[in-house]
């Protein structure tokens, strides 16, 4: 063997991070710029450097950086330690406790705290503050301590966590049978011009852009997993509305994915393109005003702000509401002045 040539790591000694089907509609593309797409936080260097190390394998094969992946190819990212999620290490985090008993708590999450680690997240979040509280937690199925369900990183509002199995087991049921209650308020880019509505579709991966959802009809529904919202207008505010969404299905992004399926999408929600100016005038000073609104509130308007569910013990039905957090609140006050202006 040549000295010169890489020690290869042995398939068997490794942690799978990452794995993908590629999609069948999918052009030839670089491995490199394919894995972009799909592995959050990731740079093409870091993406480069993982090829060079014989970290990426395609069919079980290790591939360089200039593989061009073919449609149907089984995608696997390999490194020789586990992924950071699973060393869990509690941290003094503050949460706001909203109730807490023997069986469980509700918490309300502030904008910006991830919930459970993950690629790029691997402090900081929700579980490492609550292991550095409570011992021996509950696993749910994704082995997460605690968690019946989860919220988005920068939605606000309320969540249950389980300290007990008993309490995750009757919780987690709850959630999967649809008889817990979620309302989220939302500020949503338009007029939605019917008072109230439900919009149903089947949710799953984006084929193009891994970090989204998006909804598959038809055809293609079997892509997807069923997904219903429930949404009534709140207020009309010119070119945003202030809507109240109920959820029957929990989905992952689902509020963000069926608004902007109606053509709706949630104010400043970046990753689903609400951060640019999708209604509204030319005017330079309309465009200074929305600007000034991102600034306040700088992340998706939406908040969890009703939870309810029976009590895995008691059998008492349970329901939580938290105020909506100031920077959303200020954002909607803005919008209502403006909305008075433009009657006058």
């Amino acid at each position: 063997m040549d000295s010169h040539t890489p020690q290869l790591p042995d398939e068997n000694d490794l942690y799978e991070h990452h794995a993908f089907t590629v999609d069948k509609g999918q052009a030839p593309l670089r491995i490199d710029k394919y894995l972009m797409n799909f592995v959050e936080n990731a740079t093409r260097n870091k993406i480069q450097a993982a090829a060079k190390e014989g970290s990426i394998f395609v069919n079980d094969v290790v591939v360089k950086s200039n593989y061009k992946v073919k449609p149907f190819d089984k995608i696997r990212v390999l490194f020789s330690h586990p992924p950071f999620e699973n060393l869990l290490v509690g941290e003094d985090i503050p949460i706001d406790v909203v109730y807490e008993d023997d069986d469980l708590l509700v918490v309300n999450k502030e904008a910006g705290i991830v919930v459970h680690p993950g690629h790029g997240n691997y402090s900081g979040t929700l579980i490492n503050a609550l292991i550095y509280r409570f011992d021996n937690l509950p696993n749910n199925s994704s082995e997460r301590p605690g968690l019946v369900h989860r919220i988005d990183k920068d939605t606000s509002g309320l969540l249950v966590v389980a300290k007990t199995e008993e309490a995750m087991a009757h919780l987690s049921a709850q959630f999967a049978n649809k008889t817990s209650e979620r309302e989220y308020i939302a500020l949503v880019w338009g007029n939605i011009v019917d008072d109230k509505g439900t919009i149903e579709g089947n949710i799953g991966r984006h084929p193009k852009n891994r970090l989204q959802n998006t909804v598959f009809l038809d055809d293609e529904a079997e892509k997807g997993k069923p997904a219903v919202t429930h949404y009534t207008v709140l207020e009309r505010l010119g070119y945003v509305t202030l809507v109240s969404c109920k959820l029957e299905t929990g989905r992952t992004h689902q509020i963000r994915v069926h608004m902007k399926h109606i053509g709706h999408t949630l104010f400043n929600d970046a990753r689903y393109g609400g951060e640019k100016i999708l209604k509204g005038t030319t005017f330079t000073k309309y465009k200074q005003f929305v600007e000034n609104c991102f600034k306040i509130l700088p992340r998706q308007a939406l908040h969890a702000k009703t939870l309810g569910f029976e009590h895995p013990t008691t059998g008492k039905f349970m329901q939580f509401d938290t105020p909506i957090p100031d920077d959303m609140q200020q954002c909607i006050e803005k919008w209502r002045g403006y909305a008075k202006h433009q009657e006058m």
